[in-house]
Protein backbone atom coordinates (compact mmCIF):
# COMPACT_ATOMS: atom_id res chain seq x y z
CA UNK A 1 0.00 0.00 0.00
CA UNK A 2 1.49 3.33 -1.10
CA UNK A 3 2.06 6.17 1.35
CA UNK A 4 -0.09 9.27 0.76
CA UNK A 5 0.19 12.66 2.44
CA UNK A 6 -2.78 15.06 2.42
CA UNK A 7 -1.33 18.43 3.43
CA UNK A 8 -4.55 20.01 4.78
CA UNK A 9 -7.76 18.57 6.21
CA UNK A 10 -10.35 18.20 3.42
CA UNK A 11 -13.88 16.75 3.15
CA UNK A 12 -14.37 13.71 5.37
CA UNK A 13 -15.81 11.38 2.67
CA UNK A 14 -12.65 11.96 0.62
CA UNK A 15 -10.42 11.31 3.64
CA UNK A 16 -12.35 8.11 4.40
CA UNK A 17 -11.85 6.79 0.88
CA UNK A 18 -8.16 7.74 0.90
CA UNK A 19 -7.68 5.87 4.19
CA UNK A 20 -9.07 2.69 2.62
CA UNK A 21 -6.75 2.83 -0.38
CA UNK A 22 -3.49 4.24 0.97
CA UNK A 23 -1.24 4.33 4.00
CA UNK A 24 -2.57 7.79 4.82
CA UNK A 25 -1.07 10.70 6.74
CA UNK A 26 -3.16 13.86 7.16
CA UNK A 27 -1.30 17.02 8.10
CA UNK A 28 -3.37 18.87 10.71
CA UNK A 29 -1.48 22.19 10.53
CA UNK A 30 -3.67 24.71 8.68
CA UNK A 31 -0.75 26.69 7.25
CA UNK A 32 1.12 25.90 4.05
CA UNK A 33 4.31 23.87 4.01
CA UNK A 34 7.57 25.71 3.38
CA UNK A 35 10.19 24.58 0.89
CA UNK A 36 12.10 22.42 3.38
CA UNK A 37 8.92 20.71 4.59
CA UNK A 38 7.95 20.00 0.98
CA UNK A 39 11.38 18.52 0.29
CA UNK A 40 11.03 16.18 3.28
CA UNK A 41 7.55 15.15 2.13
CA UNK A 42 8.80 14.42 -1.38
CA UNK A 43 11.33 12.03 0.12
CA UNK A 44 8.89 10.35 2.53
CA UNK A 45 5.68 9.74 0.54
CA UNK A 46 4.75 8.05 -2.73
CA UNK A 47 2.01 10.58 -3.46
CA UNK A 48 0.96 13.94 -2.03
CA UNK A 49 -2.32 15.84 -2.19
CA UNK A 50 -1.16 19.46 -1.72
CA UNK A 51 -2.88 22.82 -2.06
CA UNK A 52 -2.24 26.56 -2.23
CA UNK A 53 0.47 27.65 0.18
CA UNK A 54 2.55 24.48 -0.09
CA UNK A 55 5.87 25.53 -1.61
CA UNK A 56 6.78 22.76 -4.04
CA UNK A 57 9.47 24.92 -5.61
CA UNK A 58 12.39 23.92 -7.81
CA UNK A 59 14.49 24.09 -4.64
CA UNK A 60 12.20 21.60 -2.89
CA UNK A 61 12.61 19.11 -5.73
CA UNK A 62 16.40 19.61 -5.78
CA UNK A 63 16.68 19.02 -2.03
CA UNK A 64 14.48 15.93 -2.25
CA UNK A 65 16.51 14.50 -5.10
CA UNK A 66 19.71 15.03 -3.16
CA UNK A 67 18.30 12.99 -0.28
CA UNK A 68 16.38 10.47 -2.36
CA UNK A 69 13.10 11.53 -3.94
CA UNK A 70 10.28 9.02 -3.39
CA UNK A 71 7.14 10.88 -4.52
CA UNK A 72 5.87 10.33 -8.05
CA UNK A 73 2.46 12.07 -7.93
CA UNK A 74 1.16 15.45 -6.77
CA UNK A 75 -2.64 15.55 -6.98
CA UNK A 76 -3.18 19.25 -6.38
CA UNK A 77 -6.31 20.50 -4.60
CA UNK A 78 -7.16 23.53 -6.74
CA UNK A 79 -7.25 24.57 -10.34
CA UNK A 80 -4.29 26.92 -9.81
CA UNK A 81 -0.96 25.19 -9.26
CA UNK A 82 1.50 28.08 -9.35
CA UNK A 83 2.74 26.99 -5.90
CA UNK A 84 4.13 23.90 -7.67
CA UNK A 85 7.04 24.23 -10.08
CA UNK A 86 5.51 21.94 -12.69
CA UNK A 87 8.65 21.98 -14.87
CA UNK A 88 10.86 20.97 -11.94
CA UNK A 89 8.36 18.26 -11.03
CA UNK A 90 8.42 16.92 -14.58
CA UNK A 91 12.22 16.91 -14.64
CA UNK A 92 12.17 14.95 -11.39
CA UNK A 93 9.69 12.43 -12.80
CA UNK A 94 6.75 13.65 -10.69
CA UNK A 95 3.28 13.90 -12.23
CA UNK A 96 1.14 16.95 -11.32
CA UNK A 97 -2.65 17.19 -11.69
CA UNK A 98 -5.18 19.87 -10.76
CA UNK A 99 -8.95 20.28 -10.28
CA UNK A 100 -10.49 22.33 -13.12
CA UNK A 101 -14.19 22.73 -13.92
CA UNK A 102 -15.62 21.79 -10.51
CA UNK A 103 -14.97 25.24 -9.01
CA UNK A 104 -15.97 27.35 -12.01
CA UNK A 105 -19.49 28.24 -10.87
CA UNK A 106 -18.56 28.94 -7.25
CA UNK A 107 -15.65 31.18 -8.24
CA UNK A 108 -17.75 33.07 -10.78
CA UNK A 109 -20.37 33.62 -8.08
CA UNK A 110 -17.70 35.20 -5.86
CA UNK A 111 -16.75 37.42 -8.81
CA UNK A 112 -20.31 38.69 -9.00
CA UNK A 113 -20.43 39.04 -5.20
CA UNK A 114 -17.39 41.32 -5.36
CA UNK A 115 -18.81 43.33 -8.27
CA UNK A 116 -22.11 43.95 -6.50
CA UNK A 117 -20.60 44.55 -3.08
CA UNK A 118 -17.99 47.01 -4.37
CA UNK A 119 -20.28 48.89 -6.74
CA UNK A 120 -23.01 49.25 -4.11
CA UNK A 121 -20.56 49.87 -1.22
CA UNK A 122 -22.10 46.97 0.70
CA UNK A 123 -19.08 46.05 2.84
CA UNK A 124 -18.49 49.72 3.66
CA UNK A 125 -22.14 50.12 4.63
CA UNK A 126 -22.09 47.02 6.81
CA UNK A 127 -18.99 48.26 8.65
CA UNK A 128 -20.73 51.59 9.25
CA UNK A 129 -23.87 49.92 10.58
CA UNK A 130 -22.03 47.46 12.84
CA UNK A 131 -20.00 50.34 14.26
CA UNK A 132 -23.20 52.16 15.19
CA UNK A 133 -22.43 55.04 12.80
CA UNK A 134 -25.48 54.81 10.54
CA UNK A 135 -27.66 57.89 10.87
CA UNK A 136 -30.61 56.62 8.84
CA UNK A 137 -31.76 57.00 5.24
CA UNK A 138 -30.56 60.03 3.31
CA UNK A 139 -31.15 60.91 -0.37
CA UNK A 140 -27.40 61.27 -0.96
CA UNK A 141 -26.13 58.78 1.62
CA UNK A 142 -23.85 55.91 0.53
CA UNK A 143 -24.39 56.41 -3.19
CA UNK A 144 -22.83 53.64 -5.23
CA UNK A 145 -22.67 52.61 -8.87
CA UNK A 146 -25.34 50.82 -10.92
CA UNK A 147 -24.19 47.41 -12.16
CA UNK A 148 -26.88 46.80 -14.77
CA UNK A 149 -25.85 47.94 -18.24
CA UNK A 150 -22.22 48.67 -17.33
CA UNK A 151 -19.45 47.39 -19.63
CA UNK A 152 -17.86 44.27 -18.15
CA UNK A 153 -14.22 43.63 -19.06
CA UNK A 154 -12.88 40.10 -18.57
CA UNK A 155 -9.12 39.54 -18.44
CA UNK A 156 -8.68 35.87 -19.33
CA UNK A 157 -11.69 34.30 -21.05
CA UNK A 158 -11.28 30.75 -19.77
CA UNK A 159 -13.93 28.71 -17.95
CA UNK A 160 -14.26 31.11 -15.02
CA UNK A 161 -14.07 34.21 -17.23
CA UNK A 162 -16.86 32.87 -19.41
CA UNK A 163 -18.97 32.02 -16.35
CA UNK A 164 -18.59 35.59 -15.06
CA UNK A 165 -19.46 36.92 -18.52
CA UNK A 166 -22.65 34.80 -18.60
CA UNK A 167 -23.73 36.10 -15.21
CA UNK A 168 -23.02 39.69 -16.18
CA UNK A 169 -24.61 39.58 -19.61
CA UNK A 170 -27.71 37.51 -18.91
CA UNK A 171 -28.24 38.60 -15.32
CA UNK A 172 -27.46 42.31 -15.54
CA UNK A 173 -27.56 43.18 -19.23
CA UNK A 174 -23.86 44.05 -19.27
CA UNK A 175 -22.04 44.45 -22.59
CA UNK A 176 -18.98 42.15 -22.40
CA UNK A 177 -15.48 42.76 -23.73
CA UNK A 178 -12.49 40.54 -23.10
CA UNK A 179 -8.72 40.34 -23.44
CA UNK A 180 -7.36 36.86 -24.15
CA UNK A 181 -4.52 35.27 -26.10
CA UNK A 182 -7.01 33.59 -28.46
CA UNK A 183 -10.55 34.24 -29.60
CA UNK A 184 -13.23 32.57 -27.48
CA UNK A 185 -16.84 31.66 -28.19
CA UNK A 186 -18.48 32.25 -24.82
CA UNK A 187 -21.99 31.58 -26.11
CA UNK A 188 -22.95 35.23 -25.75
CA UNK A 189 -22.20 38.55 -27.47
CA UNK A 190 -18.64 39.27 -26.31
CA UNK A 191 -16.11 41.42 -28.13
CA UNK A 192 -12.40 40.67 -28.02
CA UNK A 193 -10.14 43.72 -27.67
CA UNK A 194 -6.59 43.81 -28.97
CA UNK A 195 -4.66 44.95 -25.91
CA UNK A 196 -4.93 44.87 -22.14
CA UNK A 197 -4.71 48.68 -22.14
CA UNK A 198 -7.77 48.84 -24.42
CA UNK A 199 -9.78 46.68 -22.05
CA UNK A 200 -8.74 48.53 -18.91
CA UNK A 201 -9.63 51.86 -20.53
CA UNK A 202 -13.01 50.83 -21.96
CA UNK A 203 -14.50 48.66 -19.22
CA UNK A 204 -16.53 50.07 -16.34
CA UNK A 205 -15.85 46.92 -14.32
CA UNK A 206 -12.71 44.81 -14.83
CA UNK A 207 -12.62 41.20 -13.60
CA UNK A 208 -9.33 39.27 -13.69
CA UNK A 209 -9.63 35.49 -14.13
CA UNK A 210 -6.28 34.45 -15.67
CA UNK A 211 -4.24 31.57 -14.20
CA UNK A 212 -1.46 32.58 -11.80
CA UNK A 213 2.27 32.12 -12.21
CA UNK A 214 4.83 32.60 -14.95
CA UNK A 215 3.77 35.00 -17.71
CA UNK A 216 0.81 36.42 -15.80
CA UNK A 217 2.83 37.62 -12.80
CA UNK A 218 2.19 41.38 -12.43
CA UNK A 219 0.15 41.31 -15.65
CA UNK A 220 -2.03 44.01 -14.10
CA UNK A 221 0.79 46.49 -13.57
CA UNK A 222 0.84 50.18 -12.72
CA UNK A 223 0.28 51.19 -16.36
CA UNK A 224 -2.73 48.88 -16.72
CA UNK A 225 -4.33 50.27 -13.56
CA UNK A 226 -3.63 53.84 -14.68
CA UNK A 227 -5.55 53.16 -17.90
CA UNK A 228 -8.80 52.57 -15.99
CA UNK A 229 -11.59 55.12 -15.77
CA UNK A 230 -11.78 57.16 -12.54
CA UNK A 231 -15.20 55.53 -12.07
CA UNK A 232 -13.78 52.06 -12.75
CA UNK A 233 -14.18 49.06 -10.46
CA UNK A 234 -11.43 46.42 -10.33
CA UNK A 235 -12.07 42.81 -9.25
CA UNK A 236 -9.51 40.01 -8.87
CA UNK A 237 -10.57 36.37 -8.45
CA UNK A 238 -7.48 34.81 -10.06
CA UNK A 239 -4.24 34.89 -8.04
CA UNK A 240 -2.78 37.74 -6.00
CA UNK A 241 0.55 37.87 -7.81
CA UNK A 242 -1.24 38.67 -11.09
CA UNK A 243 -1.69 42.23 -9.79
CA UNK A 244 0.88 44.83 -8.74
CA UNK A 245 -0.66 45.16 -5.30
CA UNK A 246 1.27 48.30 -4.35
CA UNK A 247 0.19 50.05 -7.56
CA UNK A 248 -3.44 49.10 -6.93
CA UNK A 249 -3.29 50.46 -3.37
CA UNK A 250 -1.76 53.71 -4.63
CA UNK A 251 -4.58 54.10 -7.17
CA UNK A 252 -7.27 53.41 -4.57
CA UNK A 253 -5.75 55.79 -2.03
CA UNK A 254 -5.51 58.53 -4.65
CA UNK A 255 -9.07 57.99 -5.88
CA UNK A 256 -7.72 57.24 -9.36
CA UNK A 257 -10.28 54.40 -9.56
CA UNK A 258 -13.56 54.10 -7.70
CA UNK A 259 -13.05 50.80 -5.93
CA UNK A 260 -11.78 47.24 -5.88
CA UNK A 261 -13.07 43.82 -4.87
CA UNK A 262 -10.40 41.28 -3.99
CA UNK A 263 -10.54 37.62 -3.05
CA UNK A 264 -6.81 36.95 -3.47
CA UNK A 265 -3.61 38.69 -2.37
CA UNK A 266 0.02 38.80 -3.36
CA UNK A 267 1.42 37.21 -0.19
CA UNK A 268 -1.50 35.29 1.31
CA UNK A 269 -2.54 35.22 4.07
CA UNK A 270 -0.80 38.58 4.59
CA UNK A 271 -2.95 41.54 3.54
CA UNK A 272 -1.24 44.96 3.74
CA UNK A 273 -2.51 47.37 6.39
CA UNK A 274 -2.86 50.08 3.72
CA UNK A 275 -5.27 47.84 1.83
CA UNK A 276 -7.26 46.88 4.92
CA UNK A 277 -7.61 50.57 5.83
CA UNK A 278 -9.31 51.49 2.55
CA UNK A 279 -13.06 52.02 2.60
CA UNK A 280 -13.42 51.68 -1.18
CA UNK A 281 -12.51 47.99 -1.11
CA UNK A 282 -14.35 44.73 -0.59
CA UNK A 283 -11.88 42.21 0.83
CA UNK A 284 -12.67 38.50 1.06
CA UNK A 285 -10.45 35.72 2.50
CA UNK A 286 -10.01 33.62 -0.67
CA UNK A 287 -13.60 32.36 -0.78
CA UNK A 288 -13.70 31.61 -4.52
CA UNK A 289 -14.30 27.86 -4.22
CA UNK A 290 -15.53 27.89 -0.63
CA UNK A 291 -18.78 25.98 -0.78
CA UNK A 292 -19.32 22.58 0.83
CA UNK A 293 -20.21 21.07 -2.54
CA UNK A 294 -17.28 22.55 -4.45
CA UNK A 295 -14.58 21.79 -1.89
CA UNK A 296 -15.73 18.17 -1.65
CA UNK A 297 -15.73 17.89 -5.45
CA UNK A 298 -12.22 19.36 -5.57
CA UNK A 299 -10.94 16.88 -2.98
CA UNK A 300 -12.57 14.00 -4.81
CA UNK A 301 -11.06 15.02 -8.14
CA UNK A 302 -7.60 15.40 -6.61
CA UNK A 303 -7.88 11.95 -5.03
CA UNK A 304 -9.29 10.42 -8.22
CA UNK A 305 -6.18 11.57 -10.07
CA UNK A 306 -3.98 9.94 -7.45
CA UNK A 307 -6.04 6.74 -7.60
CA UNK A 308 -5.65 6.66 -11.40
CA UNK A 309 -1.89 7.05 -11.03
CA UNK A 310 -1.81 4.28 -8.41
CA UNK A 311 -3.57 1.96 -10.88
CA UNK A 312 -1.02 2.74 -13.58
CA UNK A 313 -3.45 4.90 -15.55
CA UNK A 314 -3.02 8.43 -16.87
CA UNK A 315 -4.39 10.95 -14.31
CA UNK A 316 -7.33 12.65 -16.11
CA UNK A 317 -6.36 16.18 -15.04
CA UNK A 318 -2.60 15.86 -15.53
CA UNK A 319 -0.94 19.23 -16.23
CA UNK A 320 2.73 18.35 -16.83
Amino acid sequence: MKKLLITRVIAQPVLDQAAQLFDLMIRKDGSGMNEDECAVALSAYDAILPTLGDQFTAGAFQKAQAGGLRCRMLGNFGVGYNHIDAAAASAAGVIVSNTPDVLTAATADIGMTLILSTCRRASEGERMLRAGKWGGFGPKSMLGTEVSGKTLGIVGMGRIGQAVAHRGHYGFGMPVIYFNRSKKDAGLPARQVETLHDLMAEADIVVVTVPGGGPTTKLIDRAAIAAMKPSGIFVNISRGEVVDEAALIDALEAGAIAGAGLDVYEKEPYVPERLRALENCTLLPHLGSATVETRQAMGQMALDNIIAWDKGLEPPQRVN
